[in-house]
């Protein structure tokens, strides 16, 4: 049984604190400035990318260890440092109520960063609970190989937003939107 819940997480202007600055953090970084996040990282040594990054005014930058005081007021941490400082910023996180992303390091982790792509206005997120991202990775790859175009989806995507409207306003149940989207699916020509 899993004990993990799926969720996406809207962070626009919200401090999200990155602990470390290395090619993992850095991956991570980028992900969370493309959300909107306000990031914070503290890192004792820092790639010349994150430094940049702080110097153009996309994020904040302490370069230093990390203090328990840099939990505070946050909405999540990313923790891409080495095992001994992810555990600590986990019990710092438990403290605060704050989750924690310890990147590889499923012992002091309260989330996970699924595998992800996007096409158009869809995304998926895959996700082995931390124990097979290899696995993940490649299930991702299959599936952006399976979806159809660009194109395509966005031409599904209208119809599902304009169903949906439809069967709201009409108070359609939701066990019979499904069948019907998938009827209207089948019927779309677009090229």
């Amino acid at each position: 049984m899993t004990e993990t819940y799926p969720l996406f997480l809207r962070l626009r202007g919200k401090r999200v604190l990155v602990v470390g600055a290395g090619p993992v953090a850095t991956t991570k970084l980028t992900a969370l400035l493309d959300a909107g996040a306000d990031v914070v990282v503290v890192a004792p040594q820092v790639s010349t990318q994150i430094r940049e990054l702080a110097e153009a005014g996309e994020i904040s930058l302490h370069v230093r260890p990390v203090e328990g005081r840099d939990v505070d007021d946050v909405w999540l941490v990313v923790a891409a440092a080495p095992p001994a400082v992810n555990r600590v910023v986990h019990a710092w996180g438990e403290a605060r109520r704050t989750f924690v992303l310890a990147v590889d390091d499923v012992a002091s982790t309260d989330a996970f960063s699924p595998a992800v792509f996007s096409r158009g206005d869809v995304r998926i997120a895959l996700s082995s609970e931390g124990r097979a991202p290899a696995l993940v990775g490649l299930l991702r790859e299959a599936l952006e190989q399976a979806l159809p175009d660009e194109d395509r989806l966005a031409a599904w995507m209208k119809i599902a937003v304009d169903s949906r409207a439809e069967w709201k306003r009409d108070n359609l149940p939701h066990t019979e939107r499904r069948a019907q989207l998938l009827a209207r699916l089948l019927e779309d020509r677009t090229p």
